[in-house]
């Protein structure tokens, strides 16, 4: 009897242990109801840039056929078609998704999924079909706006929101991968404010979201069914997923398309910096208690920030309210707003924090260059390890017109060889103090501390970068 009873009691503890089990398994995310109500609203893109004809009879016109498989989008990320004379050339066709946000019939898409089209085909969900027209598109979000005219009201998806978004919330996709309509995977949020050269203004939602060729301007939806970004592109090795997939930010797309729709282009402020990382050496020999911010490697003569006051060597650790944590997040910030734009840049500059008052430019000023007075003495090695000489006129002009400075022609340290540093580089600066000649130069390193890290600002190819290493030279006895 005794047993009988135990038997009932371990029975009954592993079906209440088990309840809280079974209702985690019951509690996975359903998106049936999701797709159902944002299915028809999203729509394949299928894109043509003509070509021209071969004669007749010659086979030029079925070379790739309609729908080749090959060629599914214009876009260097994936593939490089190579190009050829315009005349020697059949139809190229590719596919790509979009998604309705206006029941007038405007569509959000890629830029690189329409790039270079001369016509531009909607498919929609219940297989109707529609020639579209390219209202405006933009490169550096890689958003472009269609629109199609029909005489009725069409499905459209709402647009959310994606600054609240944390890592670890379900997230969808909807879009056409490899010309499948209406394909659905889902996954949760990686990461945000990612980041890439091509568009260096828009940070990034990244996902495990199963994204391929195709998906391209789909939309990546969030558990209310409404968008929260545009798939863009995947990393991968081999041009397919491997579970590394990033979107950009409805917030990017909406302020992009509304200038698109309202003016045809997209302006964007311009502070006129380029920046870098902040590394570990870096932030120990510009006097930072952290690797943090987007140190200021060079600025544009006259720009918005050298006529603030910003200088090379300092870093930006704020902009108009929002910390700068790395250099990625510094580009998106200013990029939001418009050219005229008043804000507030918070450096580090020597350890002590600086605020500067800054009137954003247009996107697109150049920067200047100066000329310094020759000088032909040379320097031994010294605690850097490195030798250097001044920069006469012609070898000036051979290395790109650098303002100041003096040429490595040796490098004996293998710390400094380690991180980078080349003969043929100008040293422009040593710990934020500038070097015109080889007396400044001799005076600035006589004050490197021994075991301290030390920052370079150096000119190579026509482009000033910092680069900093803690110099280890054996004391002479």
């Amino acid at each position: 009897m005794q047993h009988k009873l135990r038997v009932q009691i371990a029975v009954l503890l592993m079906f209440f242990v088990s309840l809280p089990l079974a209702a985690k398994v019951t509690g996975l995310p359903d998106f049936t109801e999701l797709v159902e109500k944002a299915g028809p609203a999203v729509v394949n893109i299928r894109v043509t840039q003509f070509g021209s004809r071969g004669p007749r009879g010659s086979g030029q016109d079925d070379e790739l056929g309609e729908g080749h498989p090959e060629i599914p989008e214009f876009f260097r990320r994936y593939f490089n078609v190579p190009e050829g004379p315009r005349g020697q050339q059949p139809d190229r066709q590719g596919a790509g998704s979009g998604f309705i946000y206006d029941e007038e019939g405007f569509i959000l898409t890629n830029h690189h999924v329409i790039e270079n089209a001369d016509e531009i085909i909607i498919r929609m969900a219940d297989r109707r079909e529609f020639e579209a027209e390219l209202i405006g598109s933009d490169e550096a979000s890689d958003i472009a706006v269609l629109k199609i005219e029909v005489d009725e009201d069409l499905p459209f998806l709402r647009l959310g929101e994606s600054e609240s978004l944390k890592a670890g919330e379900w997230v969808a996709a909807i879009g056409s991968p490899f010309n499948f309509e209406q394909s659905v995977t889902a996954g949760i949020v990686s990461a945000k404010g990612r980041s890439n050269q091509a568009q260096q203004y828009v940070p990034f939602i990244q996902t495990d979201v199963a994204i391929n060729r195709g998906n391209s301007g789909g939309p990546l939806l969030n558990m209310d069914g409404e968008v929260i970004g545009i798939n863009s592109w995947i990393l991968s090795s081999s041009g397919g997923y491997i579970g590394l997939s990033f979107s950009i930010p409805v917030e990017v797309a909406i302020s992009t398309a509304r200038q698109l729709r309202e003016t045809g282009k997209v302006e964007r402020g311009l502070l006129g910096v380029m920046v870098g990382a902040v590394t570990r050496e870096m932030a120990e020999a510009l006097g930072l208690d952290r690797p943090v911010g987007a140190l200021v490697n060079d600025v544009t003569a006259d720009g918005s920030a050298e006529r603030a006051g910003i200088e090379p060597g300092d870093v930006i650790l704020d902009f108009n309210g929002d910390a700068v944590e790395t250099w990625n997040d510094l580009p998106p910030m200013v990029g939001a707003n418009p050219p005229g734009t008043k804000a507030k840049v918070t450096v580090s500059r020597d350890g002590k924090e600086k605020v500067f008052d800054v009137t954003l430019d247009a996107l697109g000023g150049e920067s200047g260059t100066a000329v310094a007075e020759d000088e032909d003495d040379v320097q031994p090695a010294n605690a850097l390890g490195l030798v250097v000489e001044s920069i006469s006129s012609d070898r000036r002009r051979e290395l790109g017109d650098p303002e100041g400075g003096v040429v490595i022609t040796e490098i004996e340290s293998d710390d400094a060889w380690r991180v980078g540093l080349r003969p043929g580089d100008v040293i422009l600066m040593i710990n934020n103090r500038d070097v015109e000649d080889m007396d400044d130069f001799e005076a600035l390193v006589e004050k490197i501390e021994p075991g301290r890290a030390v920052a370079l600002r150096i000119w190579r190819n026509g482009t000033a970068n910092f680069i900093a290493y803690t110099p280890r030279v054996e004391e002479e006895e």
